[in-house]
């Protein structure tokens, strides 16, 4: 018996498509990494400016030590770095994954231009994949004569966009991750955030959960350092390299565009911003900081050029010998959480030691990336055989926000931090799941403060329970959760605040291979 598709037709079909995608991936756009550019590098700190007077009496009071404030607020967050530009006075140097044309993008946007207008120079270097902001929006930026706006590892903008991301996969998929932003090379902001309203508390649905700290004093010229490398690299491009024109019509009507958005919708947010008085007075004076010694570790721009390697992981490798050195507790705190088998080895290695390790990480219900969650599932067991205290957090856990207006109803957990013995604070980019380790160079910063670690432990294990459930086995073996739940305590044997259909993506997101997670 014949059938009318037979074996043959199939394989003349699967051939035609190969072919045929062949074809449309040779005529893919790429860019040239040798685009001609100027090299430029940070404007050295001056005591001068009102930034610099402050910060170096403050660091000469303390030892000549770094000063360091932590900030897990979102509103915090935005009010430091507007503050920071409104102070800037010499320059501005802001590197991030991503920004978005939300009030948070336009309001920086429009500050950044601010600055400009007052002879500060900006220099603004976003990775290209996931940046949201129009084309338009950033040759405005551009255009202006104090600033100067680069593209990390673009994509080509003729064609289509897919095609020609797949037919460069292998550069294409490796992406700067890092964000920093640093003010007269006198005061710098490391750590989580992206330019978007999640992460400022300005969204309506989900907000995320994430920190950042502010650093005062040499650490601004560490990490000016750091961005100085991933702007002259050949991967950094001018925006002139996309070979995109538009009129200055099309570009006046932009900027009118964002210039009314900002005095209509966003002056609000921008006016209570501003008058934060936490930030306020934090940024004038500098009496809240912590004093500290500090290290900047960061990943290579030549990371991403290269073969995934154990030597390239420069910010991972000094991070486990931080870990490995620890003496009685690991606390982390990761979005993104897939150890894979040497993961696993590793962790058991410190809990064997002697060492606690307790792991907080998003749930299947606050996480933004599903397979990412369905690559950490299958570990979740390994984990807890090993010894890890492993945590998931609650998506509904929000209850401290009811008093605020128009506050979420889900979190996100978006913070990367690690706290060694109570002692030592990493606060970064970094996630710990194998883009980032292997594919996505990365930042933060190591901050040597006992009183700053015992701070921040202190606060986590006071609200671990009513923000996040405890994973463990069962007598039989099996997952469950626990938590507290409106003042009680609750045990679930399924995913908490899941739907069927969401567990099905998980379970079918596992086909997603390990190594781009």
């Amino acid at each position: 018996m014949t059938t009318f598709f037979s074996t043959q037709y199939f394989a003349t079909v699967r051939w035609t498509l190969q072919l045929l995608l062949l074809s449309l991936l040779s005529a893919c756009a790429t860019l040239p990494e040798d685009y001609p550019k100027e090299e430029s590098f940070a404007i050295p700190a001056t005591a001068e400016t009102r930034l610099g007077l402050s910060a170096t009496a403050w660091v000469s009071s303390h030892d000549g030590r770094s000063g360091f404030f932590p900030m897990q607020s979102g509103s915090d967050a935005l009010a430091a770095r507007l503050r920071m530009i409104e102070r800037a006075e010499v320059s501005l140097d802001a590197q991030y994954f991503l920004m978005k044309p939300d009030i948070a993008g336009h309001i920086f946007c429009q500050e950044l231009l601010l600055a400009a207008d007052r002879g500060v120079r900006v220099r603004f270097l976003l990775d290209d994949i996931f940046t949201e902001v129009s084309d338009e929006e950033l040759f405005i930026l551009d255009a202006h004569e104090n600033i100067e706006v680069r593209l990390f590892n673009p994509i080509a903008k003729k064609g289509l966009f897919h095609l020609n991301f797949l037919g460069d996969f292998k550069r294409a998929n490796r992406r700067m991750h890092n964000k920093s932003f640093t003010a007269d090379n006198q005061l710098t902001i490391v750590g989580g955030r992206n330019i978007a309203n999640e992460y400022f508390d300005l969204n309506i649905n989900t907000e995320f959960e994430d920190f950042d700290v502010l650093g005062v004093g040499k650490v601004a010229t560490e990490v000016s350092a750091t961005f100085d490398l991933f702007w002259n690299s050949r991967r950094s491009l001018p925006l002139e390299a996309l070979d995109v024109e538009f009129t200055e019509a099309q570009l006046d009507k932009v900027r009118q565009q964002m210039k009314q958005e900002f005095d209509e919708a966003y002056a609000s947010v921008f006016a209570e911003a501003m008058e934060n008085k936490i930030i306020r007075e934090l940024i004038d004076t500098k009496d809240q900081l912590f004093p500290a010694d500090w290290e900047v570790i960061a990943d290579d721009p030549q990371k991403l050029k290269t073969k995934v390697a154990v030597e390239h992981r420069q910010l991972l490798n000094r991070l486990a010998e931080l870990i490995v050195d620890s003496d009685e507790e690991v606390i982390v705190i990761t979005p993104y959480l897939v150890p894979l088998k040497s993961g696993i080895a590793f962790w058991q290695g410190i809990v064997d030691q002697g060492t606690r390790v307790v792991i907080l990480t998003n749930s299947l219900a606050s996480t933004n990336h599903i397979p990412v969650h369905s690559g950490y599932a299958k570990f979740r067991k390994p984990l807890l055989e090993a010894g890890v205290e492993l945590y998931e957090a609650r998506v509904d856990a929000v209850e401290h926000l009811a008093d605020r207006p128009g506050a979420p109803d889900n979190k996100t957990l978006h913070t990367k931090l690690i706290i060694i013995d109570r002692q030592q604070i990493f606060a970064g980019s970094l996630n710990l799941d194998p883009r980032s380790i292997d594919l996505n160079s990365e930042m933060g910063v190591n901050i040597l403060s006992e009183e700053l670690g015992t701070e921040l432990a202190t606060e986590f294990f006071e609200q671990l329970d009513e923000v996040a459930y405890r994973v463990t086995l069962n007598e039989r073996g099996k997952l469950q959760w626990e938590g507290i739940v409106n003042g009680e305590n609750v045990i679930k044997t399924t995913e908490p605040s899941t739907s069927r259909w969401r567990r099905f993506k998980a379970w079918f997101f596992r086909i997603v291979p390990d190594s781009q997670l």
